[in-house]
């Protein structure tokens, strides 16, 4: 109980400290009869071009857009929620905290059921209160492939062309393994096989069929040998010293895209706007192959509309409007997130789409093959948290912090204090 309150003041602080900078629902119409609606997410989804577009037909409404890291986002979201006040107009949500906003249901407004049958079923089933109410549109998935640096590749005198790099550890991540300590053996300095061991985990672990929750809502991280599958595996890519030991989303991250301190990324769909905008000195040197055997899913995302915010009605309009189907085929060819909506996945814009950043790969058909395969896990309550504590985990082994085994333990304890 301790731990917990602990954990429950500090996001209460966190977020008043950053309420100003990054939240807030400025609220009804201003002195020149505009409305301003206000968006909170995390990260790029793309929508900039979009929001120019609907102020243009709907000239009465000012869009404003704030963003924050992951965890912080989502901290303040929480903390939004339960003080009843400072959310957006529209909040962002990852597919690692739906279950546990959908558990708030109530401070959500419902979004209504006509949209359903375009949607994957589970992905419309993630965000669906136990009673039936709708929280959230759902803008993406994630699918699973390997971004890397074709160049690097080249200068380490490993395979470097798509189809040769996806045959090479196409049975699985054991044979991603051996390719990385071929790659390493000849490296360019500085450059390690992957950004960090967070990352490869999450990779490994979302191709399971059971991940961090049963269906019934019970952790079984410590007991599923799914996890500590993916969490040796891990750990033997960063005993090989094939990792960068860099936190996904942490400026020493971004900085390491800019200095090519690695050369792969575990790379669901949305991976490709983050490499776009940190690396965009390497134009035309990424490259994008079949992630280690098949299929998988990592993030996704949704747009929910608190009941606090004082524009109920219009935002609704707008994230119907933003996660509708022509929106996220833009959002793909734009910037990369892959559609949370099956029927685009054979459009000829989509499955042939390629990108001349990622050296002309057929990221379209990587990605909606790899959606097609995709067999999504139960998300619990708190599964992005848990996520946390395990990357978290994987850092103190990478940084010699602790072994292997008592990081293990640690993070075991530390992920069933989150169920208390």
């Amino acid at each position: 109980m301790r731990h917990r309150l602990f954990r429950m003041t500090a996001a209460v602080l966190t977020a008043g400290l950053l309420l100003t900078a990054c939240g807030g629902n400025d609220g009804g119409a201003g002195s020149d009869g505009k409305i301003t609606l206000t968006i909170n997410l995390f990260g790029n989804f793309g929508y900039q071009k979009l929001y120019e577009q609907y102020q243009k037909d709907h000239p009465d409404i000012v869009i404003k857009e704030n963003t924050a890291a992951y965890n912080d986002h989502h901290r303040e979201l929480a903390t939004h929620l339960a003080t009843n006040s400072g959310a957006g107009d529209i909040e962002g949500v990852d597919t690692g905290f739906i279950a546990q906003m959908r558990e708030r249901g109530n401070l959500f407004t419902d979004l209504g059921t006509d949209r359903q049958a375009e949607y994957l079923p589970w992905k419309w089933q993630a965000s669906l209160t136990k009673d039936g109410k709708q929280i959230g549109y759902g803008t993406d998935v994630g699918g699973l492939a390997i971004c890397y640096r074709k160049d690097l590749f080249e200068k380490a005198g490993v395979p470097s062309e798509r189809d040769q790099v996806s045959a090479a550890w196409a049975s699985g991540w054991d044979q991603f393994i051996e390719f990385g300590k071929r790659y390493a053996q000849k490296a360019p300095a500085g450059s390690a096989f992957f950004d960090g061991g967070g990352q490869l985990f999450n990779a490994v672990v979302g191709q399971a069929p059971v991940g961090y929750y049963s269906e019934d809502d019970t952790i079984v991280v410590g007991s599923n040998p799914e996890v500590r599958k993916a969490w040796d595996l891990t750990v033997q890519a960063i005993q090989g010293n094939l990792s960068a030991k860099l936190i996904g989303s942490s400026q020493e991250w971004n900085n390491g895209f800019a200095k090519d301190q690695f050369a792969t990324v575990a790379c669901p769909a949305w991976m490709m706007t983050k490499i776009k905008d940190q690396a965009k000195h390497a134009a035309g040197k990424w490259d994008v192959a079949a992630v280690p055997g098949g299929g998988g899913n990592w993030g996704g995302s949704y747009l929910t509309v608190p009941k606090q915010g004082k524009n109920v009605e219009e935002a609704k309009k707008l994230a119907a409007w933003l996660s509708a189907p022509e929106q996220q085929a833009h959002v793909f060819t734009e910037m990369g997130n892959l559609p949370s909506i099956p029927a685009l996945y054979d459009k000829p814009e989509i499955a042939g789409f390629t990108s001349d950043f990622f050296n002309d790969a057929p990221v379209g058909r990587l990605f909606t093959t790899a959606a097609k395969q995709l067999k999504p896990q139960h998300q619990g309550p708190r599964a992005g948290d848990i996520q946390t504590t395990i990357r978290d985990a994987l850092v103190r082994v990478e940084q010699g912090k602790q072994t292997p085994d008592e990081s293990w333990q640690q993070m075991v304890e530390d992920v069933e204090r989150l169920a208390k």
